[in-house]
């Protein structure tokens, strides 16, 4: 009999979908943690004849909202025949006695999941090059689709969207503070007070980046997939640009090998050029990114040290979580850098 990975019963997933889609499930059920993630729990699971994900919150310290499995499912099945490719949903179960927690199963879409530089040098130069105007591409997409049309003119609520951000980021970091963080208390307080307007309303992906992707390298290295739309909504869509350029300049959370930034791989533009392709594809005005910059790399530290807090309370599953702390301080220093100087 195979064992149940840490927070995925198997014997009680098995019997849910049997009452809830009979004949879904042909076999007996095998499952793995799929590493990389740092915040919900994904796995692979196979009844030898199909492959499915399983999603579900990661286990214990669970901020309210962060990890809303509803709002994933919701987003994916709206965006579900669209120009942005997503996995089609096969279920939702918002029971927590099923596993210990809302869940939903979805379609295992094949391709590769490009967690760190050594991968994308194994594709050589133009393959890099072409791949990451891809992923721009698919952002001015999903940044032009009309939350009415799939449904989801109630996702979210765009006014006051920057001032709202920065306020649940504070009160994120606040539900995970152990240690001192110099600097992140002044970053938060020069966002507050400079927060801009919505510069124009959007479905937001909220954690755009290379590895949230599933890449078909045997198709073009077209983008099969966007995955981790934890915590999607309507909101400003310089949100998305400014944390993927925070991305771009910082090691990738599941990086191994080679810690150098993606943008140092042989063939990958410079992050200019894919803000001013960003730009030209979606039309829009990219002159005050600077802040979305800084408020992002803010998000990361919080979201990194939230992270870091759930592994010295021993509540995380997989391996690489020991060098996330490290990884919390550079991003209050890159958010500080990217605001304009203050003043006297």
């Amino acid at each position: 009999m195979t064992s149940s990975p840490p927070g995925l019963d198997l014997d009680a997933l098995r019997k849910h979908l049997d009452d809830a889609l009979p004949g879904l499930v042909a076999g007996p059920l095998d499952a793995a943690v799929i590493a990389g993630g740092r915040s919900n729990l994904t796995y692979t699971v196979t009844d030898g004849a199909t492959t499915w994900v399983v999603r579900r919150p990661p286990l214990g310290h669970v901020l309210a909202t962060a990890h809303d499995m509803g709002r994933e499912h919701r987003v994916m099945a709206a965006l579900r025949g669209t120009a942005v490719p997503v996995p089609a949903m096969v279920h939702l179960c918002s029971d927590p006695d099923v596993l210990g927690a809302p869940f939903y199963v979805m379609e295992h879409v094949d391709g590769a999941v490009l967690r760190d530089p050594e991968s994308l040098r194994a594709l050589g130069p133009e393959r890099v090059r072409n791949l990451a105007f891809r992923l721009m591409d698919t952002l001015a997409a999903l940044h032009a689709v009309d939350p009415a049309g799939v449904g989801l003119s109630d996702f979210g609520r765009p006014d006051g969207f920057n001032a709202r951000q920065v306020s649940r980021w504070r009160r994120q970091l606040d539900g995970s503070r152990s240690r001192e963080l110099p600097g992140i208390d002044a970053l938060h307080e020069r966002l507050a007070a400079t927060a801009p307007e919505l510069s124009a309303a959007s479905i937001v992906h909220g954690d755009f980046r290379l590895d949230n992707t599933v890449i078909d390298t045997g198709r073009g290295d077209r983008v099969a997939a966007v995955l981790d739309w934890e915590m999607s909504t309507l909101g400003d869509p310089l949100a998305d640009l400014g944390l993927y350029v925070v991305y771009l300049g910082t090691p990738m959370p599941a990086a191994r090998g080679s810690h150098d930034p993606v943008t140092t791989v042989p063939g990958h533009p410079a992050t200019g050029e894919l803000i001013s392709f960003y730009a030209e594809k979606s039309g829009r005005d990219v002159g005050g990114l600077g802040w979305y910059t800084a408020m992002s790399a803010f998000k990361l530290a919080v979201i990194l040290e939230g992270v870091h807090y759930r592994y010295t309370q021993g509540k995380t599953v997989g391996a690489g979580f020991d060098t996330i702390g490290a990884r919390v301080q550079p991003l209050v220093d890159r958010g500080l850098a990217a605001l304009p100087r203050e003043k006297g």
